[in-house]
């Protein structure tokens, strides 16, 4: 056995670990693989924090890094994410924007809110002013004429127009129709202040489908914007027992408590309708709104304006809406007509219009709950080619009709049916 020296086994050792490096080396040549320096580590590292999810380098060992194209790549993600168009400027919006923007920033100043007090009865039994309801209105001349909603400043006791400056004035009623809803008030603008008024369009021939937009105060919140379509025509809302309005535009823009009154504009920024009421089960909008078509509005207004009061035509006779007990109890009694549905005739006052056409009134007091009136007499079917089945649509018919126009009357008398022309007569003007 061959024994070595402490210095000799030194020397064995080196020489064995140098063979092996050397070996290391030369396998990892044949690979292809190549060391990292510590600041190629560095770029790989800081590489994703900067550069986009979508533009990730490659990670992978047998990927050569080059630092040129890593830095150019970076720059080029930067530069991509800055809009092409420039913000604010003319090319930024779409056409359908740019037209809604220049309706609202030309228009949005003639809209007024208007607010209202009331008078009501304290614990002491005293008159008391309070607040009332509020609305909208449209400015419809430099006079200072403002087009809104009767119901908005109906029982009010004072009225208060703000404009968009902020500044306010106090109003007055100068007409109003409780049968089409619209009203016209009037507050004095101060000296060189130059009002913008809206004008007037035509709902003649509106589409289903055409751009709405709708400016308003809902809730209180100035001149909002809400943008739909036209979504519906023609349609007759029965408002109260008396009052049907008719020929309401349907829209889904958005109209909430505080519309009422405000401008229903086209895209070119004409007034098309009068926003009125919505259609609700919960109290808030639900895309079904109306508006009163702006030429009702255009017909009454100049009248509001000239005698405070729309000059309507009437029949001088009281009648009651035929229900189904009524129905019953004629057929009992023998006082019974071919139709179900009408207008029975309770009385006519001698020297009236009806009674000189030759309508007649009942002849047999009866009650009905707390209602007294007369059986007997002729049922209304029709006025003026309209079918009427109530007060509402008799008022319907004559809405347009003024004293001394002549409408045909149909009526049954007994089993008999009828027709008379009537000279209507003018209606009474309520305080």
């Amino acid at each position: 056995m061959k024994l070595y020296s402490k210095r000799q086994m030194i020397w064995v050792c080196a020489g064995t670990g140098l063979v092996v490096a050397v070996v290391l080396i030369g396998i990892g040549n044949l690979l292809g693989l190549k060391p990292r320096s510590a600041s190629s580590s560095l770029v790989v590292e800081s590489i994703p924090s900067i550069s986009s999810s979508q533009n990730q380098l490659p990670t992978d060992d047998s990927a050569p890094l080059d630092k040129s194209v890593q830095v150019q790549t970076v720059q080029s993600t930067v530069s991509t994410s800055s809009p092409a168009v420039a913000y604010g400027s003319p090319g930024y919006y779409s056409p359908d924007e740019l037209e809604t923007i220049n309706v609202y920033e030309k228009y949005n100043e003639s809209v007024v809110n208007i607010t209202t007090e009331v008078m009501a009865i304290n614990w002491f039994m005293e008159p008391v002013p309070q607040s009332g309801g509020s609305g909208s209105g449209s400015i419809i001349d430099e006079e200072g004429h403002v087009m809104t909603n009767y119901h908005v400043i109906k029982n009010a006791y004072k009225l208060f127009v703000n404009l968009a400056d902020g500044t306010r004035y106090e109003a007055k009623v100068l007409g109003s129709d409780q049968q089409n809803d619209l009203a016209v008030i009037q507050f004095k603008p101060p000296a060189g202040k130059k009002l913008k008024p809206i004008p007037f369009g035509t709902s003649k021939n509106l589409r289903v489908g055409q751009k709405v937009l709708a400016i308003g105060n809902p809730f209180g919140l100035e001149r909002t914007l809400t943008q739909g379509i036209v979504s519906g025509l023609g349609r007759p809302i029965q408002e109260d027992s008396t009052t049907v309005l008719r020929n309401m535009i349907q829209t889904d823009a958005s109209i909430n408590p505080g519309n009422s009154g405000g401008p229903l504009l086209n895209s070119r920024g004409e007034i098309i309708g009068i926003n009125t009421m919505i259609y609700s089960t919960s109290g808030g909008s639900v895309g079904i709104g109306f508006a009163i078509p702006i030429d009702t509005a255009a017909r009454i207004v100049p009248e509001l304006i000239k005698n405070g009061f729309v000059n309507r035509g009437i029949i001088e006779m009281e009648s009651i809406q035929l229900f189904p007990d009524l129905v019953e109890y004629l057929q009992q009694t023998g006082y019974g007509s071919p139709v179900e549905k009408g207008l029975l005739v309770s009385s006519v006052k001698k020297g009236s219009n009806a009674d000189i056409a030759g309508l007649r009134g009942g002849t047999k007091a009866v009650r009905y709950g707390q209602y007294i009136f007369n059986i007997g007499g002729d049922i209304i079917t029709s006025v003026d080619g309209e079918a009427v089945a109530s007060v509402a649509d008799l008022n319907t018919a004559l809405e347009d009709n003024r004293p001394g126009d002549k409408v045909w009357v149909e009526f049954y008398r007994g089993k008999q049916k009828m027709t008379v022309q009537v000279v209507l007569a003018q209606q009474p003007r309520s305080k």
